[in-house]
C-alpha cells in the first residue's frame, strides 16, 4: 500500500512548538512517515533571496541544531511516526546521523550532488532522493553509482505549485525500470493529482503539510491540510481494500441473496 510522506519542511517557521502540532496532526490523519529539512544560513550561498525577503524568512526558519532536531525525533518516536529530514550539505547529514541513521531525503535542487549522495549512502540506512530538475541520464548516473535496494527515486517536478499540465505522471514507468521503488513528490495544490498518480501504484507519496495555509512561507500557501490528508489517507486505504482478489466464485455475503433471490419472482412456474 502507498505510504503518504507529510512533508512539514520549514512550515514551522523555527517554532519548535508548531512543528510539534503539526507533526501530531499529520499521524493523526494518516500519514505513514513525518519529514522536515536541515539546513543553516551561515551555510547560505549568495542568490536573488538576499534582496527578495527569503533570507530573513530561512534565518527564522532553519533548523540547524541537534538538541532541536532530537526534540522532534523524541516526540515523533512518542506518537509512533517515523521521522527525517532533506538535508542539503554533509554538514546537514552529519547533524542528522546524532539523531537516526535510518532514512535521509535528498531533496531535487541537491540530485547532482554525488558527493552529498555518496556521503550520505555511506552513513544512512536508506537515501529517499527526489528526481525534479534532473536530466534522465543524470537520474541513471545515481543509480550506477548506488548499492541496489538502497535508494528509492522520487517523481517531482520542481515548481512550487506545479501547475497539472507539468505534472508529468507517466515518468513514474520510466523511474520504475531503474529503481525497485519509486516515490512521488507532489507540489501540486489539493490532492486530486496524488489521487490520480495511484494509477501508478507508487511507493510513496510526499505532500507539504500545514495546519495553516496563512502561516508565512511560501510552502504553507500550497501544503495540504489535515482534513486533505485524511482525505487521502482514507482514499488510499479504500483502493486497497476493493483490490483485494476474493475468488472466482460467490461470496458468504452472498449467499443470503443466492439462496432466497433465486426464482423469487416466477412462483408456480
Amino acid at each position: 500500500m502507498t505510504k503518504i510522506i507529510a512533508e512539514i519542511g520549514w512550515n514551522h517557521m523555527g517554532d519548535l512548538k508548531l512543528a510539534k502540532k503539526m507533526i501530531f496532526e499529520a499521524k493523526k490523519n494518516g500519514a505513514d512517515y513525518v519529514k522536515t529539512q536541515i539546513f543553516g544560513v551561515e551555510r547560505l550561498t549568495s542568490g536573488p533571496w538576499d534582496k527578495d525577503g527569503r533570507r530573513q524568512i530561512y534565518e527564522k526558519a532553519q533548523l540547524n541544531n541537534v538538541k532541536d532536531i532530537k526534540s522532534l525525533n523524541d516526540y515523533s518516536k512518542k506518537i509512533k511516526i517515523p521521522f527525517f529530514a532533506s538535508v542539503f550539505s554533509k554538514v546537514d547529514a552529519d547533524l542528522l546521523m546524532k539523531v537516526q541513521r535510518k532514512l535521509v531525503k535528498i531533496a531535487s535542487s541537491e540530485s547532482r550532488n554525488y558527493d552529498l549522495i555518496k556521503y550520505c549512502s555511506k552513513n544512512f540506512k536508506h537515501l529517499l532522493i527526489s528526481t525534479g530538475t534532473s536530466k534522465y541520464s543524470e537520474i541513471k548516473k545515481i543509480t550506477r553509482m548506488l548499492p541496489k535496494n538502497s535508494y528509492t527515486l522520487f517523481h517531482c517536478v520542481s515548481s512550487y505549485p506545479c501547475l497539472e499540465e507539468f505534472t508529468n505522471l507517466p515518468k513514474i514507468n520510466h523511474l520504475k525500470k531503474i529503481s525497485k521503488e519509486v516515490g512521488f513528490s507532489d507540489h501540486s495544490m489539493g490532492i486530486e493529482i496524488s489521487l490520480l498518480s495511484l494509477e501508478y501504484n507508487p511507493y510513496f507519496i510526499e505532500k507539504h503539510f500545514t495546519t495553516d495555509k496563512s502561516l508565512p512561507g511560501r510552502d504553507n500557501k500550497f501544503a495540504i491540510t489535515p482534513k486533505e490528508l485524511l482525505k487521502l489517507s482514507n482514499y488510499i486505504k479504500l483502493k486497497k481494500i476493493v483490490n483485494r482478489f476474493k475468488g472466482l466464485n460467490y461470496q458468504k455475503c452472498e449467499a443470503e441473496t443466492r439462496k432466497l433471490y433465486f426464482k423469487r419472482w416466477d412462483k408456480g412456474a
